[in-house]
């Protein structure tokens, strides 16, 4: 068995981190669905293939939600993170060999950092926009797209628009900066140990300190 490895949200500043992995017998199965990295497809075609995906694959999942990411990162970087939920998944299904993501800019380390994580044998091959090159990602990067997405819907069934969750939408910054305003602290869905949330923060301070001046 051969699986393929990818994560959704590791850059959001709100909501989870989906990692899922994807397990087959053999990559050819997948050929005739028109797989493509997630960011590639449109959200209807995404949420077509999924099911067709799950029906043809074993499938594990993984999220961290924002809470789970900040403590994590007290620890280790966040690359490292992401390997350690990377060996989660690949542990659930315990294949042969899994292709993975490399969230780093060397793939030998990040496959030895994957290695490092698991419990049991197994051939890592680590590449750089490995959801392109291999079938059995692009399968993990569209499940792995679709739960995120459908987490980030509930979210905002709770907490009202906050976009896609990520640092470059507007619609999430204007989000956080007026929850910060009003509340004084970051949403229980924030990432706190982000930047942005940082800086947004201080923004907050800069200006209640000017309205004294």
């Amino acid at each position: 068995m051969i699986c393929g490895v990818d994560e959704a949200g590791k850059g959001s500043v709100l909501g989870p981190m989906v990692v899922a992995a994807v397990c087959v017998k053999d990559e050819k199965s997948l050929a005739d669905l028109g797989l493509k990295d997630s960011k590639l497809l449109s959200e209807k075609e995404r949420e077509r293939l999924y099911p067709l995906i799950r029906r043809r694959c074993k499938i594990a999942t993984v999220k961290l939600d924002a809470q789970d990411i900040d403590r994590v990162r007290l620890e280790m970087t966040m690359n490292a993170a992401v390997a350690k939920a990377h060996a989660a998944v690949i542990t659930k299904l315990s294949p042969s060999c899994a292709f993975v993501d490399a969230c780093d800019v060397n793939i030998f380390r990040y496959a030895e950092m994957v290695r490092s994580h698991l419990e049991k044998p197994c051939e890592i091959v680590s590449e750089h926009h490995a959801d392109e090159k291999f079938f059995v990602v692009s399968a993990a990067s569209i499940i792995a797209k679709v739960t995120r997405d459908r987490a980030i819907r509930t979210l905002a069934k709770k907490y009202g628009e906050i976009g896609s969750g990520y640092p470059s939408d507007p619609i999430t910054i204007r989000y956080l900066s007026g929850y910060i305003d009003e509340h004084r602290v970051p949403p229980p869905i924030a990432r706190r140990s982000w930047k942005t949330v940082g800086a947004l923060i201080a923004k907050r301070s800069q200006k209640c300190l000017g309205d004294f001046s």
